[in-house]
């Protein structure tokens, strides 16, 4: 067993989760109502979103983290992964829509038009689903990361752009004539692979694929940061210019590293959309994007699991906060990453490498 792969926080967050996945099906479905162990129905898909974000972040910290690249447009990716799963699951509704057409859905109904789009045409099968969550974030992000790194941009330039193709993102998809829904985007699902999405079964499941997801990604990242080419995005992130005079392809490693970011951020997309049952260009928001870097650093960046704890911690914040102080919401949001900034440079999981050095 590689240690490097399997050390000691990366196990008890697997061990944590493998453990939510037994527990929340039995506290939700066999604790009966009214116990004090029972798990609301309304907690568990909660929970499923909180996980959602956490791959969200897993995605961040690959390529802030460990490439050094401080990307605030992760949230188009995360987006478009959640209109490919979202496409499909408007086809199932099929006739038992507002207009009853069997192939149109409400929207395009409501619009005139009179037929399927051709890019909306596959999206009846739930395969062809899942493979557009992860290639259409990761062909946009390789079109992106090509130009740019093979121009040499980099930094807050990068930054900018990167928020920028997210902003422009937002826009188009507002538009109605863009066959998405325009900012009503998409929502009133019925049913995933013939389960319908009201019912508990189905939310637990939702959130055991939800668990399940984040670990297979978290240890495809903890692979990635452990192998030669993780070694060789700390060296670009480092010394770029030292790793370029060496011989290193630079261009290269951070292209596909970006690739394989905007993948896990699609698939972070797909899995969020049944839960909350809607997406819309709001997902698409640049303050999402930079929502996500808050969670990074706050849990702790080139850690991995501070990105998951740090996405869990925020978010539960915000779900208190929301409901206590609506108001107030986006103060506490820039009051943290302040106080992160301050006071805890290395993040919430800084606190406990600092106790195991002094130790």
């Amino acid at each position: 067993m590689d240690r490097r792969l399997f050390d000691k926080p990366s196990t008890t967050l697997i061990a944590l989760l493998g453990l939510s996945i037994v527990l929340v099906p039995v506290l939700n479905l066999w604790v009966p109502a009214g116990n004090v162990f029972h798990l609301e129905t309304y907690t568990v898909s909660l929970l499923g979103k909180y996980l959602c974000y956490a791959i969200l972040a897993l995605s961040v910290d690959l390529v802030w983290g460990y490439l050094g690249i401080l990307s605030l447009g992760h949230g188009a990716f995360f987006a478009l992964g959640g209109y490919a799963m979202g496409m499909y699951l408007m086809r199932q509704v099929g006739d038992r829509g507002v207009y009853g057409d069997p192939l149109l859905p409400d929207f395009m109904v409501f619009l005139n038009w009179t037929e399927l789009p051709w890019f909306w045409h596959g999206f009846d099968q739930f395969w062809f689903a899942c493979v557009m969550a992860v290639v259409v974030p990761g062909a946009l992000a390789f079109v992106f990361g090509w130009l740019a790194f093979r121009s040499r941009v980099s930094g807050v330039y990068l930054s900018i752009m990167t928020q920028a193709m997210t902003f422009a993102l937002m826009l188009a998809f507002f538009r109605n004539e863009m066959g998405f829904g325009g900012n009503n985007g998409l929502t009133d699902f019925k049913d995933l692979l013939g389960f319908s999405l009201q019912s508990d079964t189905t939310r637990v499941g939702l959130f055991m694929a939800t668990a399940l997801g984040l670990i297979l990604t978290y240890l495809l990242c903890r692979a990635i940061v452990s192998s030669r080419l993780g070694a060789l995005a700390i060296a670009v992130r480092d010394a770029e210019s030292r790793a370029r005079f060496v011989g290193f392809a630079v261009e290269n490693s951070k292209l596909w590293l970006f690739v394989v970011s905007a993948a896990i951020a699609g698939i972070a997309g797909a899995l969020y959309v049944p839960q909350v049952g809607i997406i819309n260009p709001g997902e698409f928001a640049p303050l999402l994007s930079i929502e996500i870097v808050v969670w990074v650093a706050l849990g702790g960046r080139a850690t991995l699991y501070g990105a998951v704890i740090g996405a869990v911690i925020v978010n539960y914040a915000k779900s208190w906060f929301t409901v206590e102080f609506p108001e107030i919401w986006l103060f506490a949001l820039g009051a943290l990453f302040v106080a992160a900034t301050l006071y805890l440079p290395k993040g919430v999981t800084g606190l406990w490498t600092k106790q195991e050095t002094s130790q």
